[in-house]
């Protein structure tokens, strides 16, 4: 593997949902000449627009940006495949350029371009289906119980919000017979670039408002049509997400419309926490305010020309 060198450089701005990463990304990109690479796993899928609060088309007309738009919401996906796609989209990026911004709140995302995942053994099409099926005819709680019986451990720290994550160790239990945090050891794989971790956060009171309005701002520019354009794919891993589900809900009548909106808004902050705790357990962000754009520049360019530095020395 190639050794990392100054002229390889992956910006990592992450954050909770609504922080202001898109914004922050385009002034980074424009700045830099830098790519996005996006690290959200509801942006990837073409037919989520409105629900996954995709960048503006002027800015993805005028920076590259890779994974948005990229699968359809019926192509089964996983951190691995982004990362092994990701890895070729950076090598062909700093063959031109020297540095790329990965961006989003997909903290496995990330974890899998940045450090590696375990090797999980391959699972045929036919469980695939089986934890599918029993995801659209039981629901989640059902998988969750089924993880807790056959995998205590993973089933203890596995966000249990997350039909995707629970779908994937369960095909890897029923796949193999074994739990699926047998295959978990947490080794990290060297990476030839160095990596740069920008998180952004505001404080609670100000996320939760900026939380509230956009949900607002998306109900009505479509939100609801754009989910009844996709009821009859409801039972999609894609689809089993925040907002969705709810809307879901509500088209099918077991909620009233002041009910979806506020379970909409209070489950996003509810995701968003999740989001914090995800990346507050790890050690390597540097914390910022999305607003304090100068300390940010200067931060980058310090530790940018600090390792142009040391590596010449």
């Amino acid at each position: 593997m190639a050794k990392p060198t100054p002229d390889r450089l992956l910006i990592v701005l992450a954050g909770p949902t609504a922080v202001g990463k898109t914004d922050l990304a385009y002034q980074l990109a424009k700045r830099y000449d830098a790519p996005i690479l996006s690290a959200d796993s509801r942006q990837i899928y073409r037919q989520m627009d409105i629900g996954t609060a995709k960048p503006p088309a002027y800015m993805l007309r005028e920076v590259p940006h890779y994974f948005i738009n990229h699968i359809d919401i019926d192509t089964p996906y996983s951190a691995g495949e982004f990362a092994r796609e990701a890895q070729d989209v950076l090598h062909r990026i700093f063959e031109e350029r020297n540095l790329a911004l990965l961006v989003g709140g997909t903290g496995l995302y990330i974890d899998a371009l940045c450090h590696g995942l375990d090797p999980m053994p391959p699972v045929s099409a036919e469980v695939r289906q089986s934890v599918l099926n029993d995801l659209a005819q039981y629901g989640i709680t059902y998988l969750l119980e089924e993880l807790k019986a056959k995998d205590p451990e993973y089933y203890h720290h596995v966000d249990k919000h997350n039909p995707r994550r629970i779908s994937r160790a369960l095909e890897v239990i029923r796949q193999t017979g074994m739990p699926f945090s047998a295959f978990r050891q947490g080794h990290a794989s060297p990476r030839p670039f160095h990596t740069l971790y920008i998180l952004l956060m505001r404080p609670r009171d100000e996320l939760y408002r900026r939380i509230n309005a956009r949900v607002d701002d998306m109900l009505d520019h479509g939100w609801l049509e754009e989910a009844r354009s996709l009821y009859p794919y409801r039972h999609l891993p894609a689809l089993q997400t925040v907002g969705y589900r709810e809307l879901f809900h509500y088209l099918e009548g077991s909620i009233d419309w002041p009910t979806t909106v506020e379970q909409i808004k209070k489950q996003t902050r509810r995701y968003a926490k999740r989001q914090w705790t995800w990346f507050f357990r790890q050690n390597h962000w540097s914390v910022f305010h999305p607003q304090h754009h100068c300390r940010i520049f200067s931060y980058i360019e310090h530790v940018h020309r600090t390792m142009a530095h040391d590596f010449n020395r």
